[in-house]
């Protein structure tokens, strides 16, 4: 009997230890690279009704040694529409997940959109994460799922990868009352994009990866030499190219998507009634690219509203605010007009305009001895160019004003803010007023001008210093809003009524 209990007593310790050793063999330090059957988790159905998907990933732990994970969560929490369900166990978040050496698990994940709820709640794209936590780790997969009925361009599954939009040197029109919802980078080649009045176009930005770009912030419109864009706006009813973050916080957020490139020798591109906001830089025209847009709206960029870079572009009733760098860029000359635009600069250490007949490819720009240069000419008439800061118009001559030709400037009738511009020893425009700038109005901070650039309201105030003060232009019978010009018309964008 004696000998039994023996026996029983060590086999019962053996079975102890091994639960021990085997309790004691689990790596919980986070060590373990974890490898995945995918690395985004992407729902392909586009909800018209409420309904729910449910797809799955596999999760591999590559390791001899079994692992525990402390926990697997969706990042977005409990506000998250999507749900988990982790090697059979259902939750928002699900603890101690273990997975044996050279073995998997299954992780279930279910999405449930209504389409009708508001953008806010149910966007175009809807995104959260897995978190696998182990120790102080995170290893994630990333999910998406499309929750509103909407043209998704050129799919669902695009981003950071370029497309050829093409049509034998004819016209794609984009005219659906359906969103259209851009993912990845268009280029438009011997083709004419036209977007109808009333097009909406969601651009879905983030950071991204490709040969072309190398890391950019994804999201991009992009025109070749034979390709064009065409925004065919009406009064009340613009075309509008933004960010798919519809949120409110969103609103305002600038550099949610890249912006719109037309690139080298780009011709007949044309907006008319069109609002561009919240991307990296609202247009980008490179060199020999041409321009003509009115009645068009471009704020909350990162970086300008308009870059040129050696282009050309003809501007009327346009409006430029909330920019993070120069509102209007000019680099490398070229030809320009803008008629009745306003053009300002509020709240950051940046002008209204910037322009120049040079461009420095110097690592160090203040020797610019790699340089290329090419004239400019540029007209401004009826316009606004105002801001926070002491000098609103930044003018660079490679030449300094020693050949005329190679920086032809005017400025007339338009509201203008200078300071330095005019006093600086080292300006070589202390002359502007007398010589660039005909019938201008050098405006101050305490001047009456804008009814409220706190609230982005660039409508005139009832004492504006701009009111009345503009040239007739029989060309220009209008203002952004569509409302007709007096014999006796505003400078900017905005006729003012009484």
């Amino acid at each position: 009997m004696r000998s039994v209990i023996f026996l029983l007593f060590a086999l019962g310790l053996l079975i102890w230890n091994g639960c021990r050793d085997r309790e004691d063999d689990f790596i919980t330090d986070g060590s373990v690279e974890l490898r995945f059957s995918l690395d985004t988790l992407r729902f392909d159905t586009v909800f018209t009704e409420l309904g729910s998907a449910t797809r799955y990933f596999k999760v591999y732990n590559p390791n001899s040694r079994p692992l525990r994970l402390d926990k697997v969560y969706l990042k977005g929490g409990e506000q998250s529409p999507f749900r988990l369900n982790v090697d059979g166990l259902p939750g928002k978040s699900v603890d101690n997940v273990e997975i044996w050496g050279g073995d998997s698990i299954y992780v279930f994940v279910e999405v449930t959109v209504d389409p009708d709820q508001p953008l806010s709640v149910s966007p175009f794209v809807i995104e959260d994460q897995v978190v696998l936590q182990s120790a102080d780790r995170e290893q994630e997969v990333r999910l998406e799922a499309w929750g509103q009925n909407a043209n998704y361009y050129p799919s669902r599954y695009n981003k950071g990868v370029p497309v050829l939009l093409t049509c034998d040197n004819g016209i794609i029109r984009w005219d659906d009352p359906k969103p259209y919802v851009i993912f990845g980078e268009i280029f438009i080649d011997s083709c004419a994009l036209e977007m109808a009045a009333g097009t909406r176009v969601y651009v879905h930005g983030g950071i991204a990866k490709n040969d072309v770009f190398d890391v950019f912030n994804d999201g991009i419109i992009y025109t070749l030499e034979k390709g064009s864009i065409r925004l065919q706006g009406e009064p009340n009813n613009p075309v509008i190219i933004q960010g798919d973050r519809l949120e409110e916080d969103f609103q305002d957020q600038p550099g949610q998507w890249y912006g719109i490139i037309l690139g080298r020798g780009s011709k007949g591109n044309q907006m008319d009634y069109a609002v561009i906001r919240n991307s990296l830089v609202g247009i980008y025209a490179d060199s020999t690219s041409e321009l003509t847009a009115s009645h068009t709206q471009i704020y909350n960029t990162n970086s300008n509203g308009l870059l040129a870079f050696h282009a050309k572009a003809t501007m009327t009733n346009c409006l430029f605010y909330n920019h993070a760098n120069n509102a209007v860029q000019i680099l490398l000359g070229g030809d320009y007009l803008f008629e009745h635009c306003t053009i300002a600069s509020y709240g950051v250490d940046a002008s209204a305009l910037g322009m120049s007949n040079y461009y420095c490819y110097d690592n160090n720009p203040l020797s610019c001895e790699i340089n290329k240069t090419y004239r400019l000419n540029a007209t401004f008439r009826n316009c606004i160019l105002f801001g926070s800061s002491r000098d609103e118009l930044e003018l660079s001559d490679f030449s300094g004003r020693q050949t005329p030709a190679q920086f032809n400037v005017q400025f007339d009738h338009c509201v203008v803010k200078v300071d330095q511009l005019l006093t600086s020893a080292n300006s070589d425009f202390q002359d502007f007023l007398t010589a660039l700038c005909s019938d201008c109005i050098n405006g101050k901070r305490e001047d009456k001008l804008f009814l409220d650039p706190s609230e982005d309201d660039f409508h005139l105030d009832t004492l504006s210093i701009a009111k009345d003060k503009g040239l007739v232009l029989p060309n220009i019978p209008d203002d952004l809003e569509g409302k007709p010009r007096d014999n006796m018309p505003d400078i900017g964008c905005f006729e003012r009524k009484e």
